[in-house]
């Protein structure tokens, strides 16, 4: 692959999947001085590399000093088919002369990449730990406002976590058959289609995004019918289960039409009472602060607390 040179003493080329672990080495390096520690696994990095809508060729950077070692790590994702662009720039401390370029570079990939699908503007989001200010001066000088704040939240389980009560009507299905992923699909997608960042995305880019993922378990996936009728559904994944033994609901979500019966409260508490089952110490999940349906009151109705916040900012390019 050629390579360019980005500044004296430093080498640029398209990102390689055996780039992974020097990714997560620096990534971590960062992590640990802005919140005090990694937060990103090995296999988060790897997913990152292998996400479908992620192309190496054109969406990823990685920088080497003189000796070889890795100091720069930028990339822009797409989201779907719509104008959302997700973004990241990490650069080690000792090399904060290539910060500036490697910005500069993702978001005119930005736009390239809404152009590509049509678009004529890019929506760039890049989220930023909330004790990160190093970050929030260099998106704020070019431009990006604050947009919206995601909430880490964690439920705490202790030797046994009690199923809930069931639901008149109400019945589970898991994900090991297709019609049930399909259903899951579904509802995600349009009990997701007024939250923030929100790309509609089809069924098999959908499904082949998480299948590439090495936390997916289908079995996680639970579809909730009402009166045979799919009604909600929740994705647990094994995100933090390596480094924190917890588990983690990557997405909760029910149908307008279904809203106010409880169900909410009551994936969520199956999900508790599952991933206790495992040995889990608790569960994960992330919430929009600003959602405008009632979630995050929601989810510290059942226990949760809230142990990380991480801000969008966002700007049209």
């Amino acid at each position: 692959m050629e390579t360019t040179a980005t500044a004296a003493g430093y080498v640029t080329r398209r990102p390689l999947p055996e780039d992974a672990a020097d990714i997560h080495e620096l990534i971590s390096l960062c992590d640990t001085q802005v919140i005090g520690k990694a937060d990103m696994t090995l296999d988060d990095v790897t997913d990152q590399l292998n996400e479908p809508s992620f192309d190496r060729e054109a969406d990823g950077w990685v920088v080497h000093d003189g000796t070889g070692r890795l100091v720069g790590w930028a990339w822009a994702c797409r989201k779907g088919v719509g104008d959302n662009v997700d973004i990241d720039v990490v650069v080690h401390p000792g090399a904060a002369g290539l910060t500036g370029h490697l910005w500069d570079t993702v978001i005119e990939r930005s736009g390239r990449i809404a152009a590509e699908l049509g678009h004529d503007a890019a929506v760039v989001d890049v989220g930023l730990y909330r004790e990160d200010s190093g970050k929030r001066a260099i998106v704020s000088a070019r431009g990006f406002t604050a947009a919206t704040s995601f909430i880490r939240l964690l439920a705490d389980h202790g030797a046994r976590v009690p199923e809930p009560d069931p639901l008149p009507g109400l019945s589970i299905h898991h994900g090991d058959t297709e019609e049930v992923r399909r259903q899951g699909h579904a509802v995600q997608q349009a009990g997701f289609a007024e939250h923030f960042g929100f790309s509609p995305v089809g069924y098999d880019e959908w499904y082949a995004d998480l299948d590439s993922s090495a936390s997916t378990d289908w079995a996680q996936l639970a579809v909730a019918r009402v009166d045979g009728e799919p009604a909600a559904m929740l994705l647990g994944t094994n995100a933090f289960a390596g480094d924190e033994n917890c588990g983690y609901v990557r997405r909760l979500a029910v149908l307008p039409g279904f809203r106010g019966r409880g169900l909410g409260r009551f994936m969520l508490r199956k999900a508790f009472a599952a991933d206790a089952r495992r040995g889990r110490a608790g569960t994960y999940l992330h919430v929009d602060a600003n959602n405008s349906t009632p979630a995050l009151d929601l989810y510290l109705s059942v226990g949760m607390r809230q142990v990380l916040a991480i801000d969008v900012w966002r700007r049209e390019v």
